[in-house]
């Protein structure tokens, strides 16, 4: 007996009718009434005292009618209880990104996702790819926004979300004309630069080998994206960056930005989670969030240079 059994039964007995029931439930009435025959054999007695003008409950009947009702009741409050929890979403909710990408989408991000969970804790990281890479394996982030590709390897899922250009950032004075430059423009100008197991730094050398030249790397820098840019700033020499990442700047003219031409410069950002994760309701729900605050940011220019990804 199980609870498909039990519904089939509770309703035979609060119809009152076999063909009723079978018309009801869209089976056949002698299939119906060799399941109640089963049940009522597995159950050792009748259910049912059947006449012409229908079925009537046995006081075995009544017994179990109890059971079903009971039974029905718990699956209803099960269904209920996880409908009511799937709205409310996740208690606690860790996402990070490096910090263009959080720079750019954490604060839409935030007020969507209140707005869409109210009773989530939300946390927030900003990292290099390593950092966030390292806490995504031991389950202290749920999800990040990540710029690809990078060494995930085999233990990540991703979802592409857009392409942006890269710009070569100079400061204000530098003899740089306005405009896009050409990518041989590079050949031989001081650039700020993270280590070179950074995605920039792989980026800009793997742009001079195709243009057959090498960077020339003034300074080395894996702090923080304000750090590169006050260097910037300071030593006079330049950088590679997406125009996200320097709008703010740009703006107040104290530093330029040049889209690079011929050939142009790409990164792909993207949602990446554990493989180990299940892919449950809120993580699907989280990363059309994500998306959307990546489609809107894109559509309104707050994201310059972006392309989606369909």
């Amino acid at each position: 007996m199980n609870s498909d059994d039990l519904a089939l039964f509770a309703h035979v007995a609060r119809v009152g009718s076999l063909s009723r029931a079978a018309l009801d439930l869209g089976a056949d009435q002698s299939t119906l009434s060799r399941r109640i025959g089963v049940l009522e054999s597995e159950l050792g007695g009748r259910l049912f005292h059947r006449s012409g003008r229908g079925v009537t409950l046995t006081e075995r009947g009544e017994q179990l009618m109890l059971h079903a009702e009971r039974v029905a009741a718990a699956l209803e409050e099960a269904a209920r209880e996880l409908r009511d929890s799937a709205r409310r979403g996740p208690a606690r909710l860790c996402i990070a990104g490096q910090p263009t990408i959080a720079r750019l989408l954490f604060a839409r991000l935030a007020g969507t996702v209140k707005d869409a969970l109210p009773d989530t804790r939300l946390h927030f990281v900003e990292g290099l790819a390593s950092q966030i890479l390292s806490r995504l394996d031991d389950g202290e982030i749920d999800i990040a926004i990540l710029y690809l590709p990078e060494r995930y390897g085999g233990s990540l899922n991703s979802d592409r979300l857009l392409t942006e250009d890269l710009h070569l950032v100079s400061p204000r004075g530098h003899p740089l004309p306005d405009g896009p430059v050409q990518a041989r423009s590079l050949e031989g100008l001081p650039l700020v630069l993270p280590s070179t197991h950074h995605g920039l730094r792989v980026l800009a050398e793997s742009l001079a080998a195709r243009c057959g030249f090498s960077v020339s790397v003034a300074l080395e820098c894996d702090g923080s994206l304000s750090l590169t840019k006050r260097l910037v700033m300071a030593s006079g020499a330049c950088t590679v960056l997406p125009a996200g990442a320097v709008m703010e700047e740009v703006a107040q003219g104290t530093l330029r930005s040049h889209r690079i031409e011929n050939p142009a410069v790409t990164r792909e950002v993207a949602v990446v989670w554990p493989k180990k994760s299940a892919v449950t309701e809120d993580l699907s729900r989280i990363t059309r969030i994500i998306r959307h605050c990546a489609e809107t940011l894109v559509a309104e220019g707050a994201w310059p240079d972006a392309r989606l990804t369909p």
